[in-house]
């Protein structure tokens, strides 16, 4: 290997094409989770809206158990993806803002007795930090715009019966997860 001293260009040239790369293996492969947990948590908001509301079963919670095996497929994802590549900073981080995110979902969900069971509101404010963040680090502003979407969501959500927060939460999540994460899955291409 040379110990060749960097002109300035060079230099600049070599940090561009590193951060390029960094955000590139973010990137790739990202869509899966914003697919994934979109269609899951879209399903589970509107079948929770539905059996609440034509009161077709005593515990409409019961189609949340869908992200359990999400849950198990983004473990399994992950693990695999990370076997594949060197990680740069930016998908250390970028992992860990998820995690942050995954983790305060958990606590909120632990502590829904405290609220009255009626968190989508505030997890629709968590997942818009997470997606909007991600758009930013990636400079991809579908992502961005999904973030804010969630957000616009949230604001909606707290302000109606808790029943229809779920719809709210299916429309927040198309806009916040799947269209951007659709956009996503081809940019990746």
């Amino acid at each position: 290997m040379s110990n060749k001293e960097l002109s300035k260009d060079e230099s600049l040239a070599l940090i561009t094409d590193m951060i390029s790369q960094a955000k590139r293996n973010v990137a790739k492969g990202g869509s899966f989770y914003f697919l994934l947990w979109g269609w899951v948590v879209m399903f589970a908001n509107l079948g929770h809206y539905l059996i609440a509301k034509f009161d077709w079963l005593d515990y409409p919670y019961i189609v949340w158990t869908l992200t359990i095996p999400a849950v198990i497929a983004s473990i399994v994802y992950g693990a695999k993806k990370s076997k594949e590549k060197v990680k740069s900073h930016l998908d250390r981080l970028y992992s860990q803002i998820w995690l942050a995110v995954f983790i305060g979902v958990i606590i909120i969900l632990f502590f829904m007795g405290n609220v009255n069971y009626n968190v989508n509101a505030i997890i629709l404010t968590f997942a818009g930090i997470g997606t909007f963040i991600s758009g930013r680090a990636l400079r991809f502003q579908p992502l961005v715009a999904g973030g804010i979407a969630l957000w616009i969501s949230s604001i909606v959500a707290f302000n109606l019966h808790p029943i229809d927060q779920y719809l709210v939460g299916a429309v927040g999540i198309l806009a916040g997860y799947l269209i951007p994460g659709y956009l996503l899955r081809k940019a990746e291409k």
